[in-house]
């Protein structure tokens, strides 16, 4: 691989991941841009050359090693990463993926949001079809194949939410789905999958040699919880049940605010249908909120009803503002309105969700924000290709208290 540029790294996307994907290489060429001219400019220092002289040699060295690394216009940074693929929609609902350029020898990484049910194109066809999460899965199974039958040195899957990731616990005469998702993968040939907030981190011991790399957006997250006024002021953190209570102890301890906890007791004699017909009974509060503003964060909302529940019970117990943080905000099915109507009596205050998930209606409304966690997931990916650790960016605390330090600074 030439030093300078990514030329073994190649971007698929998905039909359902374009979106991500397209965001996602955005970043990497500004990464590898930066990088590139962070290197003529030292080198020119070292080295006491002229700036041009530097670029001109390493465009010289990048075309001895491989002829595409400098485009037919002599730039030295070459920026397509994406590689153009045709997705075949058949009438029966089977799904073709053709691969239009080669592969081989190259580093792939194939994204998908399994999550996107808005309509999609094929190539083929006139006619956009809404997927749901197996169509999506599906897809993902034929492009790794396409890719392996291609050549491709290493294929990697980026998942910004991992499928079927709430069946992984077995109490009965259940499939342990979760992890049968990323062993299908793993024998189609995919080396890792990359992912946000996994539901259960028990998943990533279910391989035998696929690798699977589980992001946190907890600092884009704060960094965008510190942009809104007077927050730190009387701030409780509360986890919103005892499954997230390691998640919101970090944030309490990051934040150096109390914790709280709510826990729910479920009628498991009925049935779930949506954010209002669910099977919370009662909500009980083990700590104080009241007149303080409210940070609550969690993995996944899908209809949300246990989130209003448990807003509904920190109003009724005297809180103040309350504030959400959701990773992976599939707002299914009425979900929205719900919240719309749940805003409108003054419920909560702002939702800060993750663009894991794409979505077109949510990110309109007042009271929800939307957080880029696609740097990450290009850092990662920059830092795998060149085969640098990733320690550094897994473990977000530093930048977290470096963060709130400044924030507090008069």
């Amino acid at each position: 691989m030439s030093y300078s540029n990514p030329t073994n790294l190649a971007i698929i996307a998905c039909p359902g991941g374009e979106n991500f994907a397209d965001k996602l290489i955005k970043h990497l060429v500004k990464g590898y841009t930066r990088n590139f001219e962070r290197t003529i400019s030292n080198m020119s220092r070292r080295f006491t050359m002229a700036p041009d002289l530097v670029r001109d040699n390493i465009r010289f060295i990048n075309e001895v090693n491989d002829a595409s690394a400098t485009d037919q216009n002599g730039k030295c940074y070459q920026s397509r990463l994406k590689v153009p693929v045709h997705f075949f929609y058949f009438a029966n609902g089977e799904i073709k993926a053709e691969i239009q350029e080669p592969v081989r020898g190259r580093d792939v990484y194939i994204v998908q949001d399994i999550e996107n049910h808005y309509p999609v194109n094929f190539n083929g066809t006139t006619t956009d079809h809404s997927l749901s999460v197996n169509d999506h899965l599906m897809t993902v199974f034929v492009t790794v194949d396409a890719a392996r039958q291609s050549g491709a040195k290493q294929i990697t899957v980026v998942l910004p939410i991992y499928p079927y990731s709430r069946q992984h616990k077995k109490k009965g005469r259940e499939g342990l789905t979760a992890s049968r998702v990323g062993k299908i993968l793993e024998f189609l040939g995919v080396n890792r999958i990359i992912t946000l907030d996994l539901h259960s981190r028990e998943i990533a011991n279910s391989f035998n040699t696929l690798l699977l790399e589980n992001l946190h957006a907890s600092y884009q997250i704060i960094r965008q919880l510190m942009k809104l006024p007077d927050i730190l002021e009387n701030l409780v953190v509360v986890s919103p049940d005892t499954g997230a209570v390691d998640r919101n102890k970090f944030y309490a301890t990051t934040l150096k605010k109390p914790l709280a906890l709510l826990y729910k007791e479920r009628d498991y004699s009925r049935v779930s249908k949506d954010a209002v017909e669910n099977n919370i009974i009662e909500v009980k509060l083990l700590g104080n909120v009241e007149g303080k503003t409210v940070f609550m964060a969690d993995d996944m909302l899908g209809t949300g009803g246990t989130l209003l529940k448990a807003m509904a019970s920190l109003k009724e117990k005297g809180a103040g503002k309350v504030i959400a943080a959701i990773s992976l905000p599939l707002f299914s099915g009425d979900a929205i309105a719900y919240f719309d109507e749940a805003y409108r009596n003054g419920l909560f205050y702002r939702i800060i969700g993750t663009n894991a998930i794409y979505h077109e209606e949510v990110v309109k409304r007042e009271w929800y924000i939307s957080v880029n966690i696609t740097g990450l997931f290009a850092q990662i990916i920059a830092h795998l290709h060149q085969n640098l650790p990733l320690s550094p960016l897994l473990d977000n605390r530093d930048i977290i208290e470096k963060l709130v330090s400044e924030v507090k600074k008069p």
